[in-house]
């Protein structure tokens, strides 16, 4: 047996030193800092939309159940009778027509005019910059002074319009008593304001084009349409889809244009010709007799309308212009 007696002991293991607490500290924040830091520099655009975007909305939605004047203090709920009101008023109708005709009207001339002003800019010209900066002039102009003298330019007294179709023959057009002309007359402010825009939007994507592809298409004898349908529209689809979208929210949430041509009057002319959705909601809202729960009602049936055009148009111009963006 062999004795341990006198054998030397092992000494346990030094613990690690420990760290001043201020380094602790210091590695604790750090920590923090990565994991909670991106919530904080994002958190003020969700504290601002949440006040000004989705408050706004679900308190829309709450005031619509109710029979809400703003000039009286009783509030009575109502449920879903506000929406069935809105839906059997025949000129409720006629501003969804009106909303949705001045938005064909406007948006395709508009939308196919910004695409044939990128391609020109697209190209090799003197004074690029400076007619890309012109193209944008329009869309930093009031939108009130836009009206204002547009609509003096289809006034059908004195305007320039009728001058002009007086000088070739034509008969004077009654702008605002017919509901094609004064939709023609609507979409020509819509589309002198937005046309650059949206054209300096496509000129961003085709820049992007790589060069190669149209060395490719001449070498294989396209000419510059064939290249313009064959490459540069495939290749910015995806733009061509945002835009789409774009100009439908804005196209069904149209008010300042015809409010303005109608010299500032909701009804959108004598039998409602050219009043939009918004200017209906306006009109019940905020005048006459201030019917709050009703026009709250009014902007969710549009709110809806928007989705609906808005996937609508998604599906369609996906389709032709060939096939799913990825």
């Amino acid at each position: 047996m062999t004795s341990t007696v006198g054998s030397p002991t092992q000494a346990p293991p030094a613990a690690p030193p420990r760290e001043p607490g201020g380094r602790r500290w210091a590695i604790r924040r750090g920590r923090w800092d990565i994991k909670f830091s991106p919530y904080l520099y994002v958190a003020p655009f969700f504290l601002i939309f949440g006040a000004f975007g989705l408050f706004p909305v679900f308190y829309t939605a709450y005031v619509s159940l109710f029979d809400w004047s703003l000039i009286q203090t009783g509030r009575e709920f109502v449920g879903l009778d506000n929406y069935a009101e809105v839906l059997g008023d025949e000129q409720f109708w006629t501003a969804v027509t009106n909303t949705v005709g001045i938005f064909v009207v406007a948006t395709v001339p508009q939308l196919l005019a910004a695409l044939a002003v990128a391609n020109v800019l697209n190209r090799q010209l003197r004074a690029r910059t400076a007619f890309r900066m012109a193209v944008l002039v329009p869309n930093f102009t009031s939108v009130a002074a836009v009206g204002i003298v547009f609509g003096l330019l289809f006034a059908e007294q004195y305007g320039m319009i009728n001058w002009l179709l007086d000088s070739i023959g034509l008969d004077p057009v009654q702008w605002r008593a017919n509901r094609w002309s004064s939709w023609a007359a609507v979409s020509a402010m819509v589309d002198w304001r937005w046309v650059g825009y949206n054209a300096l939007i496509y000129l961003a994507a085709m820049q992007a084009i790589p060069r190669d592809l149209y060395e490719a298409a001449a070498i294989d004898g396209a000419g510059r349409w064939r290249q313009f349908w064959q490459v540069t529209i495939p290749m910015i689809r995806p733009t061509i889809l945002f835009t789409v979208i774009i100009s439908t929210i804005g196209g069904m949430q149209l008010f300042t244009e015809p409010y303005m041509f109608g010299y500032g009057r909701s009804a959108g002319g004598v039998n409602n010709e050219y009043q939009t959705v918004a200017m209906y909601m306006y009109q019940y809202a905020f005048e006459g007799n201030f019917e709050y729960g009703y026009g709250s009602a009014v902007s969710w049936l549009l709110f809806l309308m928007i989705i609906i055009f808005a996937l609508i148009n998604f599906l369609i111009v996906r389709r032709s212009v060939g096939g799913e963006t990825r």
